[in-house]
């Protein structure tokens, strides 16, 4: 038992301490399976990765860390969730493996192995089997042994145990690189054999930082897998928006509508996949006009539109990011409409530039331009609609203050540390996937707008994979258009 378990348990644990316990408790146990589990389906996939990562840092030893258990309250933690770098490079998901690092160890032909350090499972006839409420089988169920996780990823597998001496081996001669904050006794152990064999700090910092960089960089665009998953994603969102449809009329009775309508897609992503990609925003009414209102604790009165910004993390931690805003009593009314029309034109508009070589910020230069136009048509921009799109005036974003894309996949804002002329100055290549999200909010209290603007807000988002000649919406069997919105809302709720 380690001392994290003494310090949650003694004051309030009741377990015997004596011997004839402890022997009892350590036998008569039926004898594992002993079944070889199969190679996982992602482990090729993670084993390209990996040999991507390797090509850049020849003769350097590479640490990915898990990452370690959360404390949610006292001594009960939130379910885990590796780093996505660690997920990206061992295809491990959901809950494996709180603490455990992967070790990229240089090889002299300058690529290298592969090593999970990781807590293994351990014998029934050990005091951790009973006795340790963050790692024991009693508690948390079967563990993989060593063997196992070789088994299921094709890589060496090993105590976590021996992690800090692997780590520190000849610092001072193999340069070594982690990614930092990931875990923080993992930076520990990693300062610590830095500082014995005298590295430069602020240089390691540094070489830390790029690793970080090229580990984002490297899911800018995505392999058949990934695909595939996001795929599984989208498919279990789409299935949550149509329990969220058939859930609006007792939404329209509740006090808390918005937490009902919260808790019905939370019920189809713990379902159907891992958990939920992010926070679910459930904005009805004036709520819709706050980009990130996750307290939803408002009501969904009749004639209001419903903000559902919502994605399913499927088990291998890849996320869908769907945005659809739906007239809850089921017609949207003539105001409505043409906002929501806006709103979808500048979506359409920044669809059609969606093609290789296309750089990824001509995708938000194109919708905002349709949107300003709407606005200026609509006599609401105070000064002439060049002036109000070039870099000095940007009124228009009054209405629109966030991009209109962003990358997608084990993060729902994935591939945020890439560098900027691989992001926002990029070409489009086939294999990225981004949403498109144009929106529109007018605050109830915005006096810059006329009274029948007021309260209204609407987005709407799609995720996008591009492909050799152009697109496809992996989100399009969700409808779009007010029409078609109104007809899928009446053939849901029957």
């Amino acid at each position: 038992m380690n001392d994290d378990d003494v310090k949650q348990t003694s004051s309030r644990s009741q377990r015997p301490a004596s011997q004839a316990f402890k022997d009892f408790m350590g036998s008569r146990w039926a004898p594992a399976s002993g079944e070889v589990p199969a190679r996982d389906e992602a482990a090729g996939f993670a084993a390209e990765r990996r040999g991507r990562v390797s090509a850049h840092f020849a003769g350097e030893r590479l640490i990915i860390p898990a990452g370690p258990l959360k404390t949610r309250s006292n001594d009960t933690d939130y379910r885990f969730r590796p780093h996505s770098a660690f997920a990206h490079l061992t295809g491990l998901g959901t809950d494996h493996e709180p603490g455990a690092v992967l070790v990229l160890e240089p090889r002299e032909d300058g690529g290298h192995d592969a090593a999970l350090y990781f807590k293994p499972m351990a014998g029934r006839d050990s005091e951790e089997f009973y006795a340790s409420a963050r790692h024991g089988e009693f508690w948390i169920g079967p563990r993989p042994t060593l063997e196992d996780m070789e088994a299921r990823l094709g890589i060496s597998a090993r105590d976590l145990d021996e992690f800090p001496a692997a780590a520190g081996k000849d610092a001072g001669v193999t340069g070594i690189r982690v990614v930092r904050e990931a875990d923080p006794q993992a930076d520990a152990v990693v300062e610590a054999a830095r500082s014995e064999h005298g590295v430069d700090a602020e240089q390691a910092r540094t070489h830390d930082a790029a690793l970080g960089q090229l580990l984002s960089e490297l899911r800018l665009v995505k392999d058949s897998h990934e695909v595939s998953e996001l795929r599984r994603s989208v498919a279990a969102t789409v299935s949550g928006f149509e329990d969220v449809v058939r859930a609006l009329p007792a939404a329209l009775e509740h006090d808390r509508g918005e937490r009902l309508i919260e808790g019905t897609f939370f019920a189809r992503a713990r379902l159907e996949g891992n958990d939920l990609g992010y926070d679910t925003i459930a904005a009805s009414g004036s709520n819709a006009t706050i980009l990130h209102w996750i307290r939803n604790t408002g009501r969904v009165s009749p004639g209001e539109l419903l903000l559902l910004d919502a994605g399913v993390e499927v088990d291998s931690l890849y996320t869908a990011d769907i945005t659809r805003t739906i007239p809850v009593s089921g017609t949207f009314s003539a105001q409505q409409r043409k906002v929501y029309d806006a709103v979808l034109s500048a979506a359409d508009a920044a669809f059609a530039v969606v093609r290789p070589g296309v750089r990824f910020r001509e995708i938000h230069a194109a919708a905002v331009r349709v949107l300003a136009e709407h606005l200026d048509a609509w006599g609401l921009l105070p000064v002439s609609l060049e002036e109000a799109l070039s870099a000095e005036g940007q009124h228009h974003r009054r209405w629109m203050p966030h991009g209109t894309s962003h990358h997608l996949g084990l993060d729902v804002h994935d591939c945020a540390a890439a560098k900027r002329e691989l992001y926002l100055d990029a070409e489009l290549e086939p294999g990225m996937v981004f949403t498109i999200e144009p929106g529109l909010y007018f605050k109830d209290e915005d006096l810059a707008v006329p009274e029948e603007y007021r309260g209204i807000g609407i987005r709407i988002e799609d995720d996008v994979l591009v492909t050799e000649d152009g697109y496809e919406n992996l989100s399009a069997a969700l409808p779009r258009t007010t029409d078609d919105v109104e007809a899928w809302i009446r053939r849901v709720q029957g």
